[in-house]
């Protein structure tokens, strides 16, 4: 009889240590090097071997029952030998100013202590944690054996003392100061990489606030033995800038797959664009960009898309997507002004003119007293100009009844038809049979001889109007140095206009002669009272002027200002070219200041909740403004004091017709609900006595009142065409109220 005995064996080792399972003598003498250390994944490996071994029956003896058995495969694992440690020195910083703490910081890092028992491996993971406090370029360990057991010498080499950062490639962006800040106060103390890395993350924090969102630094690049670090600076480089079009449903091809053309010139949309191929990336500069893209009001959308560039990590192409909106706009509508009367106005205006973003436009206005037509065109920003200069003019034909000619309780100034002095003491109406018989007369008007019997209307005809023919132009700079996307608050003007004025009636007819209807007596006025209209009782004028102006403007909102102020100053030189072209200055000074308050909380964002941002534009407003006029000028060109944009207590030019003035207001103005506001308001004004300096005396002869105080208090109504303001205002603080409707805030 035949058996059959099978035996199976499996021995598992571990990957790594073959040597010392095999019985390999362990080498604690071989040194441990920071460099050495990796940190990998141990694999454990079975190894499976069946052995099967036949014992065949012996003749002559007696039957061997054969077993078959079976060892089932085991994970084996080989434990390394542990060794006594009998000391531990640390080595390499003797007489380094930071001897005791880098001691310390080597130890505490250790879980070896003499007396303990350790293995190879656990060397290496002290080694790793000596490594990873920072402090040391270098770190070995060295097992040595000794009479009492294993002495550990950890060989140890500091960082050196740091004295410096710089960033490879240097940041023109990059203050000193900002790296001062960020890594001052290590300067002058032994270099830890945790710390270094902690200060890396603020500069990149630094970056980012800047705007750099793509900034990456890196490092250390390199660590001098003088202790200067550098790091590695990648802020992500805009290599390109395009522009693509987009109709309203945000797609850049038609139907047909072809691309969307735009009206707009593609240089309008990339002179807005103040990063450059080559600049760092900046979404802060992206920002203000796109905001004043919004600015030219020739867009309703723009979408930003950062393209990146192959090959070139980091860096990108800025993708405008352009959603063009019509700048081509009709309007009319009906209107009121003392100057005009009740009169109707058409305007023409295209903001975008031949794709360039000029603004060309034609306003025809007319009126019960006048017109206007007008032409006028605007440059915004002149192509290639880095200051950003823009240059506007315009042609006009107008006819407006002169406010410094006009009262509203005290008589007008009419015109005088055919006056010649000839030395009697009244000049007569030429239709009196009280004239002189002599040939020589003076004629007054074509009216009947009792004036004090007439109606107001019955003057009509004979009102002063000027008729104005013209045109100007001007440049605006801002004083930017050479930077088109400097905000400066500072702007400077030069303009240059010319205008022939003639003094006419309702009929058209030349009337250069005027006299106030409260001084008719029976026919008869004057000669004294009897006034030139125009400048040297010419026909016509031509008024010729070379204005300069400077402004600053800090606002923080120009629509509804609560803080910030505005100064202007303005100086326009008249030049006369002839004798009936007068010649004098004309000189202007206004400054406005905002003081925030929170004194009324009618409206709702005046009570922000806890988390909510509040909206209140609350506010004290001081405005004051000043001018005079020095050498000669036609009575139509002097300062208007009182009205809708002056002391409102008084109706326009109703205060003084002066060769000097002064205003200031005070103003309170708060938010009430939704689309309203309040406002309550303190003018005053006055001609400094210069109305008696103005030729022909107009304010004098309506007795106008030359000084006054008004106060009041007004509703404003927030419209898409901008503020209406309804007010009423009182007169010297009498019981005399006036009721002023008016576009836009007073200041």
């Amino acid at each position: 009889m035949t058996r059959r005995s099978s035996c199976r064996r499996a021995v598992s080792v571990r990957q790594g240590v073959l040597g010392l399972a095999l019985g390999l003598p362990f080498l604690w003498g071989a040194p441990l090097h920071a460099q050495e250390v990796e940190t990998t994944e141990e694999v454990e490996e079975t190894v499976t071997e069946v052995e099967t071994i036949d014992v065949e029956q012996v003749p002559g003896e007696p039957p061997v029952v054969q077993e078959q058995f079976e060892v089932e495969a085991t994970e084996t694992v080989i434990e390394e030998p542990r060794v006594l440690i009998s000391e531990v020195l640390i080595e390499g910083i003797s007489g380094h100013p930071e001897e005791e703490r880098l001691q310390l910081e080597a130890y505490d890092a250790m879980q070896v202590r003499p007396g303990s028992r350790v293995t190879r491996d656990e060397l290496q993971r002290d080694l790793n944690a000596i490594q990873a406090t920072g402090w040391f370029s270098d770190v070995r360990i060295t097992p040595v054996d000794g009479p009492l057991g294993v002495q550990i010498i950890v060989q140890v080499e500091p960082f050196p003392t740091l004295s410096g950062v710089l960033l490879d490639p240097p940041s023109d962006e990059l203050p000193d100061s900002v790296v001062e800040d960020t890594f001052g106060s290590d300067f002058g103390r032994t270099l830890n990489l945790n710390d270094l890395q902690q200060r890396m993350k603020e500069l990149q924090k630094w970056f980012a606030d800047q705007g750099y969102s793509l900034a990456r630094i890196t490092g250390p690049e390199r660590v001098s033995p003088d202790g200067v670090v550098t790091l590695r600076l990648t802020q992500g480089t805009v290599q390109g800038l395009e522009v693509v079009f987009l109709n309203k449903e945000g797609d850049a091809e038609d139907e047909n797959g072809n691309p969307i053309k735009g009206k707009t010139k593609e240089w309008v949309v990339s002179r807005e664009i103040s990063i450059q191929p080559g600049d760092p990336f900046n979404r802060n500069k992206l920002e203000a960009d796109i905001k004043r893209l919004y600015g030219t009001q020739l867009f309703s959308d723009v979408k930003v898309t950062l393209k990146p560039v192959p090959q070139q990590p980091g860096d990108v192409v800025i993708v405008l997507g352009i959603i063009e909106q019509s700048t081509g706009q009709l309007s009319g509508g009906l209107g009121y002004s003392q100057s005009q009367g009740v009169f109707g106005q058409v305007q023409l205006q295209d903001s975008n003119f031949f794709g360039r973003a000029w603004n060309m436009g034609l306003n025809v206005t007319y009126g019960q007293y006048g017109g206007l037509a007008n032409i006028n065109f605007r440059d915004p920003w002149i192509y290639g100009d880095k200051h950003r200069t823009s240059f506007a003019g315009s042609l006009f034909l107008s006819q407006e009844v002169p406010q410094a000619f006009q009262s509203e309780d005290n008589g007008n100034i009419r015109t005088v038809d055919g006056y010649v002095d000839n030395g009697n003491k009244y000049a007569y109406n030429i239709n009196s049979d009280k004239n002189p018989s002599d040939g020589k007369f003076s004629s007054v008007s074509r009216a009947e001889d009792e004036f004090p019997n007439r109606s107001w209307f019955d003057f009509e005809g004979d009102s002063v109007a000027l008729r104005k023919t013209g045109g100007n132009f001007f440049f605006v700079r801002p004083l930017n140095g050479g930077d088109p996307f400097k905000d400066t608050p500072w702007k400077a003007l030069l303009g240059v206009s010319y205008s022939n004025v003639r003094p006419i009636n309702f009929a058209a007819d030349s009337r250069p002669y005027g006299a106030s209807t409260n001084n008719y007596k029976k026919g008869r006025i004057k000669n004294k009272d009897i006034i030139c209209i125009s400048y040297n009782c010419a026909d016509s004028n031509d008024l010729i002027s070379v204005r300069f102006a400077a402004t600053y403007n800090n606002v923080n909102d120009p629509r509804n200002p609560s803080s910030g102020n505005f100064f202007t100053a303005t100086t326009e030189q008249f030049i006369g070219v002839n004798e009936d072209s007068p010649t004098f200055n004309r000189l202007r000074a206004n400054y406005t200041q905002f003081f925030p308050v929170n004194w009324l909380k009618l409206h709702k964002g005046c009570r922000p909740k806890r988390g909510e941002k509040g909206d209140c534009p609350q506010a004290i407003g001081l405005q004051v403004k000043a001018g005079t006029i020095v050498g000669s000028l036609p009575p139509y060109e002097a300062f208007c004091v009182g009205g809708t944009n002056s002391v409102r207590g008084w109706y326009n030019c109703d205060m003084a017709v002066a060769r000097s003035f002064g205003e200031i207001t005070l103003e309170y103005r708060f938010p009430i609900i939704s689309i309203f506001s309040g406002e309550v308001f303190v003018d005053a004004g006055t001609d400094f006595g210069t109305q008696k300096n103005v030729p022909g005396k107009p304010g004098l002869l309506l007795d106008k009142d030359g000084s006054g105080v008004s106060v009041g208090t007004g509703v404003i109504v927030t419209t898409p065409v901008g503020p209406l303001r309804l007010e009423v205002a009182s007169k010297d603080f009498s019981g005399d109220w006036r009721f002023n409707l008016g576009v836009g805030w007073k200041f």
